[in-house]
């Protein structure tokens, strides 16, 4: 087994554990949990929740997107195909309309059974629904107003939240397994491992918030923990193996990927937060601090 080997086969095992341990502490400690808490332990889980949407928002207006865009073009310039038509725009436009109608596609099953977890507004304001309704007495407290309104995370969404970062985390492992020089694996190996510790952590926070199983929060946060190892896999494969072939169909998935993700941080996690009376200020800033702490990492590469 040559160095450059072993340092691949030491970032897949790196990327792993350190995904699992930042996954698993909003998942596995009991304050993450807590939806009856106190309003100061509500406000701090709205900021924290805040907090996770500029991660979010970060990484899909300045990693995920332009990743894809640069990949989708150097594809298209090699396999020499030219066309007026917005291609790249439209195959992520494809990703946002396939996680849209697949929703609304839930949620008209679900009403059909006639349940209500899924039809009840995203949005609760000071007790009542934008129609004026009262909403259910779990999302209320001693008559405060919920700041973070867990049942309005849809466990759908967070699971297409999961499934679009999943992917992305597969091109991150894969971009590590296609180097040729250990100096290059070891500096991409250490981006990822700083950016993909804080998205796991907002990812967890997420799932605990959208009120899923804690089994299915850990095989969530397992399943995704192994799909940067699975894409440093996949690329030692196609080193030893030499294979050329592919890269277009992997830049149209990461397009579908990134469609995916612009719905479910600009119309789940973003509005969520920001349409909720109180401390509007305060949870621009916590916005402000995830988007520039993402872009600090991206900037310094």
């Amino acid at each position: 087994m040559d160095y450059l080997l072993q340092v691949k086969i030491g970032a897949l095992v790196g990327l792993l554990l350190l995904t699992l341990l930042f996954g698993f502490i909003p998942a596995r400690v009991k304050w993450f949990r807590d939806t009856n808490g106190t309003e100061a332990h509500r406000i701090v889980l709205s900021l924290i929740s805040c907090f996770a949407g500029g991660v979010f928002l970060a990484a899909c207006l300045l990693d995920i997107i332009p990743d894809y865009l640069s990949d989708i073009s150097a594809e298209l310039d090699a396999q020499k195909l030219e066309t007026s038509f917005p291609l790249p725009e439209f195959i992520m436009a494809a990703g946002f309309f396939t996680v849209l109608i697949l929703e609304k596609m839930v949620l008209s099953f679900r009403q059909m059974r006639g349940s209500h977890g899924e039809r009840a507004p995203l949005l609760s304001e000071n007790g009542h629904s934008h129609s004026g309704a009262v909403t259910t007495p779990d999302l209320e407290s001693s008559g405060h107003h919920v700041h973070v309104d867990f049942q309005a995370h849809s466990p759908f969404r967070s699971f297409m939240l999961f499934l679009s970062l999943s992917l992305h985390s597969v091109f991150e492992g894969l971009a590590i397994g296609l180097q040729s020089t250990d100096s290059k694996v070891l500096e991409i190996c250490i981006a990822i491992l700083v950016h993909k510790s804080i998205i796991v952590f907002s990812l967890s926070v997420k799932l605990v918030q959208s009120a899923v199983r804690p089994l299915w929060i850990a095989a969530y946060i397992g399943v995704f923990a192994l799909m940067s190892p699975l894409g440093i896999a996949i690329g030692i494969s196609v080193m030893e193996a030499q294979l050329a072939a592919g890269a277009l169909i992997q830049a149209v998935l990461e397009g579908l990927a990134a469609g995916t993700f612009i719905y479910i941080t600009f119309m789940e996690i973003l509005p969520h937060e920001l349409n909720s009376a109180g401390n509007q200020v305060l949870k621009v800033l916590f916005i402000l601090l995830g988007f520039t702490i993402m872009a600090a990492l991206t900037f310094l590469g």
